[in-house]
């Protein structure tokens, strides 16, 4: 550099949210931002840089199935909670997902998932005992396509390009999105799954998740909300945090999406979200118990979820736990 350059400024970098301690070693730090809303919407504390847009991947699921319902379809009950689910693959999900595609004339060769295994790692190894290979309907975004399906039948739209950003339901996904999180989507991607991925800044996804649990009785938003509480274990499945939290703290609206992201809300409107730079989705845990207890949420099974052990030689020799 010459002195005539003028300097380069350096972001600073994130802070970090959660360590990992090995035999009293920290030998590993995960950085993100993360944001708390009071019950009357307000930041009440936040970390990073909250404001700043990010792919909230399947936290942006519930505003999806809200636009299925107010493109048309009539789901409800545990449908409706698996048209907004991440969900683990064991076989009640799978079940339903092809109850689903069959009640409006559709197959498994209709989705577009990418053919995988289930989520949840003794589903996967059960799956793979019986001899089954990868398939479409086993993703665990494949309750969502199925929703996503039948409205399309529902409307007389096109099946094979449901995916597509210019397709009319994508549209109206993207202004679902905007108006839960009283901001514009600043940039369009593509998820894993294959769908449309609209990027919001985290207190977007907070204030979304609190429209959500704060709406109208019969709102397609509410609706949305009140099936995922009712039945969170098709919302996920039997061995996942998002399952746990809404079981067991009434009210509670919670979805994890990939990259490390967490999105919850509390029954009086109350609401937080995070994620962690690195997607060290092993982080997750530790971080959102941490931020359930800056809420005031005092139940049994915040510990259960922020608990984070590490092994050395199968014997529990440290954790990874937040820091702030």
């Amino acid at each position: 550099m010459t002195s005539t350059d003028a300097p380069v400024a350096i972001a600073p970098a994130p802070p970090v949210l959660a360590e990992v301690v090995r035999s009293g070693f920290t030998e590993g730090r995960h950085r993100g931002s993360l944001v708390l809303l009071a019950a009357d919407g307000s930041v009440q504390w936040s970390l990073g840089d909250p404001a700043a847009p990010v792919f909230p991947r399947s936290s942006n699921k519930p505003m999806q199935a809200a636009a299925i319902l107010r493109a048309g379809l009539d789901l409800s009950g545990e449908r409706l909670a698996l048209a907004a689910a991440s969900h683990s693959g064991e076989p009640f999900h799978l079940e339903l997902v092809a109850r689903m595609l069959a009640e409006h004339g559709l197959s498994v060769d209709d989705l577009q998932t990418p053919p995988d295994l289930p989520l949840d790692p003794v589903a996967a190894e059960a799956y793979l005992a019986a001899g089954n290979v990868r398939e479409r309907i086993t993703m665990n975004c494949s309750g969502k396509h199925a929703a996503m399906l039948a409205v399309c039948v529902r409307n007389g739209w096109d099946t094979t390009s449901y995916l597509d950003p210019a397709h009319p339901l994508q549209l109206l996904v993207g202004q679902v999105v905007a108006e839960a999180a009283g901001e514009p989507v600043a940039a369009l991607g593509t998820d894993g799954c294959g769908a449309p991925l609209m990027a919001i800044g985290l207190t977007g996804l907070a204030r979304a998740f609190r429209s959500f649990v704060l709406a109208e009785p019969g709102s397609a938003e509410r609706r949305v909300a009140d099936a995922m509480r009712a039945h969170p274990q098709y919302v996920a499945g039997t061995r996942r945090p998002d399952t746990w939290l809404m079981s067991e703290v009434p009210g509670t609206l919670s979805k994890m999406g990939a990259e490390a992201v967490q999105a919850v809300a509390l029954a009086d409107g109350r609401a937080l979200a995070f994620k962690i730079d690195d997607g060290a989705v092993r982080a997750l845990g530790p971080v959102l118990a941490r931020a359930l207890e800056l809420l005031g949420v005092d139940a049994p099974v915040v510990a259960r979820i922020g608990r984070s052990p590490l092994l050395g030689g199968a014997v529990e020799v440290g954790e990874i736990r937040a820091t702030f």
